[in-house]
This record gives structure tokens, C-alpha cells and sequence, in this order.
């Protein structure tokens, strides 16, 4: 673990320096309160700090001051090195935002202590973020393919659409169903359709551009969110997933599974409410199951009639219904 030392007096930094190796700490030191908060304010600043309250430049009290003004994450511990012994001076520093101090001249089991102390409560802290992280991305991600769940890819429909709406942007949606799921899962199993998910969504997600959003509307349907994309924007955009699915057929253990697609897009027409580009995409999805699967079809509006179909139904086989 990295500790700072931040204190102008040569000796001291030389004493601190020498405990803190000795108990297996790296040391990071900075001479001045200046250079002390240059260092706390780094990405990568060490997490338990041991601050002297008197020093040019900032003082201990004012460093701690905005280390939490700031509220940075991973927290840091901070421990004010001071001559003061007074309850007036304790206090005052405690509010600033110092986690502990120690007293000059330093008891070296005391001052080990009082580190040992700071890092479990590092330790403490770091597992309480990961556990709020792994029930923040389990809140809003499905636990299959990893995709955002319903909520969370509407949520992220309804937020591009009002940034749409300020900045007069482009926003379009694709409702993309795996076709004939349901002959999968009955041939081979639901493990395996499972697995063709997982490696479907995969290829999805590689299909799509950094910005694209994709999340598991219901069963073997993903809704994908393409912000700053035009129905030709689109129509590019679904072609390449719906290709990249069919690239070639998933393996499953010893199965060869060819999965593909049928993708309805829809371009924002600058209406308020979000489901409307939804209901347009879910309809050009439908058409484009009963138009042979496979295939892109985009809603329909002045921009899509002049482009037309994206697949040429003749290049299609197989038109029944059965299992989508």
C-alpha cells in the first residue's frame, strides 16, 4: 500500500520514511502542502496520507479540507501529524476531514497502529464499493448475455431522446429478434439456447458502434439505441449486426448452430414520448419476420421509401412462422 508523507521538515520525513518501509509500505513524499495536494489530486494518489498541520503552502488542515470537497473515490485516509495536543486544536482538525492524527514527537507503535487502522478501513471501503458496483451493474444489466436489462436500455432511450430534443439531433432504435429461437431450444436444449445468446449478443455488441447501447427487451428480443444515427445511419448500422450474427454458425460444445436475425429500425420523428420509436420499430421487425427473417426492415417515413427493403426477399428461404 502507498502512504504520503507530506511535511517541510527533512528529519521528520526521514524518521516517517524509514518506519513506514520497515513495515512494508511504499512511501511517496512531498515537501510542502503544494506539492502534497498536486499528488492527492492524481488518479492513481496513494490512499492513506500523513499530513503535517504546519507547512508551506497549504497546511494539513486545508489539504484534508479539499480532499473532501472533492469526494473522490477510492476514499483516503488522512492522518494529521501535529505538536498541538489541545481538544480545541483535535477537534478542529477531526472537521477539517482528517480521519486520525498523531502527536509530535511520534510513538512509532502508536503511529503503526494508527496506519494499521486506516488501512483496514481502505480495505472496508473498497469492498463496500465493489459490493454497490456489483448490485448497481446486477440492478440494471441481464444476468444471461450482460446486456442492459429492460429498464436500464429504456431509461438510456428516454435520456438520448430528450438530448436529441435539445441538441436537434439524430436518434434511431433497432428491435432485433434471434430467428426461429424457439426451434433451438426444442432441438437442443435451453442450455444451448442460452449459449447462443451469450455468443450472439457478443456479436451484437462488437457489431455495433462504442456510443450504441443494446438491451434485453424480452425473451430472444434486444432493443439497441443508436444516438446521432439517421435512417441511412441506421440501415448500415443493422446490416452489420444482422451480418455479423450470420458471419458464420455458433458453436456449442459439439453443435454447429447457424443463428440469425430479423432487425426493425426506426428514426426518431421528434415526438416527446419514447415508446412511439419503439411501436415504429417493433412494426418494421414484424414485417421483416414475415418478409423472410434474416433481414433489416425500417419503419416506414419519406427517407425509408426512397431506400427501400435493405435484404432482397429472393435471397431469403423459409417464410413460415413458426417460433419467430
Amino acid at each position: 500500500m502507498k502512504v504520503l508523507i507530506a511535511d517541510d521538515n527533512a528529519m521528520s520525513r526521514l524518521t516517517l520514511r524509514a518506519q513506514l518501509k520497515k513495515w512494508g509500505y511504499e512511501v511517496v513524499e512531498a515537501i510542502d502542502g503544494d506539492a502534497a495536494w498536486s499528488i492527492l489530486s492524481m488518479p492513481d494518489t496513494p490512499r492513506l496520507a500523513i499530513l503535517d498541520w504546519m507547512m508551506p503552502g497549504l497546511d494539513g488542515p486545508e489539504l484534508c479540507r479539499r480532499v473532501r470537497a472533492q469526494g473522490q473515490e477510492p476514499y483516503l485516509y488522512l492522518i494529521l501529524l501535529t505538536g498541538r495536543e489541545g481538544r480545541d486544536d483535535v477537534v478542529a482538525g477531526l472537521d477539517a476531514g482528517a480521519d486520525d492524527y498523531v502527536t509530535k514527537p511520534f510513538d512509532a507503535q502508536e503511529l503503526r497502529v494508527r496506519v494499521r487502522a486506516g488501512e483496514r478501513i481502505c480495505g472496508l471501503q473498497e469492498e463496500l464499493v465493489s459490493a454497490r458496483e456489483s448490485l448497481r451493474y446486477e440492478a440494471t444489466h441481464d444476468h444471461l448475455t450482460g446486456a442492459w436489462n429492460r429498464a436500464a436500455i429504456l431509461d438510456a432511450l428516454e435520456r438520448e431522446r430528450a438530448r436529441a430534443a435539445r441538441a436537434s439531433s439524430q436518434l434511431s432504435v433497432a428491435m432485433i429478434d434471434f430467428d426461429h429461437f424457439k426451434r433451438i431450444n426444442d432441438m437442443y436444449g435451453h442450455v444451448v439456447g442460452d449459449a447462443v445468446l451469450k455468443e450472439g449478443i457478443g456479436r451484437i455488441r462488437a457489431a455495433l458502434r462504442s456510443r450504441d447501447m443494446v438491451g434485453r427487451y424480452g425473451g430472444e428480443e434486444f432493443l439497441a439505441v443508436l444516438p446521432g444515427c439517421d435512417a441511412e445511419g441506421a440501415s448500415s448500422v443493422c446490416e452489420r449486426v444482422r451480418g455479423a450474427v450470420a458471419a458464420e454458425p455458433i458453436r456449442v460444445g459439439d453443435y454447429r448452430i447457424h443463428a440469425t436475425v430479423s432487425i426493425g429500425a426506426a428514426a426518431w420523428s421528434g415526438l416527446p414520448d419514447a415508446s412511439e420509436i419503439v411501436d415504429r420499430a417493433d412494426a418494421a421487425l414484424y414485417r421483416a419476420k414475415h418478409g423472410g427473417r434474416d433481414r433489416v426492415e425500417l419503419a416506414p417515413n419519406a427517407a425509408n421509401d426512397r431506400h427501400g427493403p435493405l435484404h432482397d426477399p429472393r435471397r431469403v428461404t423459409g417464410t413460415d412462422d413458426g417460433g419467430r
